[in-house]
């Protein structure tokens, strides 16, 4: 007999067939920890010029883009 059949196989899921509470927790998770997500107003000012968005505006757009 082949030593390898009557060895005991564990079955380890594919990871695709993962939990949907698992996934939610784990994308909560990267949202509240990811240090990747930049500082919007620097971002806005670099890219256009100074005085083309009141205080207000800047907010307005600032709020839009987190959401």
């Amino acid at each position: 007999m082949n030593a390898e059949s009557n060895s005991i196989k564990t079955y380890t899921p594919h990871p695709a067939r993962v939990n949907g509470d698992a996934i939610h927790a784990l994308a909560q998770w990267l949202k509240a920890n990811d240090s990747r997500q930049p500082d919007l107003r620097s971002l806005m000012n670099d890219r256009y010029p100074v005085g083309l968005f009141s205080e207000d505006e800047m907010k307005a757009l600032c709020e839009l883009a987190r959401n």
